[in-house]
């Protein structure tokens, strides 16, 4: 992504970009040393607007997961029950995603996931989905 999309805003294009690259980025209070994702202007523990992009493992833990039976918005029609999901990175932030290669019966909670970064959904996006690490 070259970070043009008029869909990704000046917060969220580090995040995009770095994602283009292979790579998983979050933000990082200078003031106080939290993690911070969602991409925002502030660090919501201190307030402090001190943020610095910092390159994560991108190995993570399932916090939740579930089959989504019908598409949750107009956008996903073409999705058939895919794994919504929320995986959990080892700086402890929590990232909506989706799964793939996953067989959902085998699918449990704390269970490792690899991030795969999907170029071929959206033009110009990558989005950053997850897959079992078995």
């Amino acid at each position: 992504m070259n970070g043009a999309s008029p869909l990704i805003g000046d917060v969220a294009r580090p995040w995009c970009n770095v994602l283009a690259r292979g790579t998983i980025a979050v933000q990082r209070c200078d003031g106080c040393g939290h993690w911070v994702f969602y991409p925002r202007f502030f660090c919501p523990a201190c307030g402090g607007r001190s943020l610095t992009w910092t390159l994560v493992d991108g190995r993570a833990t399932l916090y939740t997961w579930l089959i989504a039976a019908v598409p949750v918005a107009p956008m996903f029609a073409h999705l058939d029950k895919p794994i919504l999901a929320v995986a959990e990175l080892p700086v402890g932030v929590r990232v909506p995603t989706t799964l793939v290669d996953a067989d959902p019966a085998a699918v449990r909670i704390g269970m490792a996931l690899l991030p795969v970064f999907d170029r071929e959904t959206y033009v110009d996006v990558t989005l950053l989905r997850f897959r079992p690490a078995e």
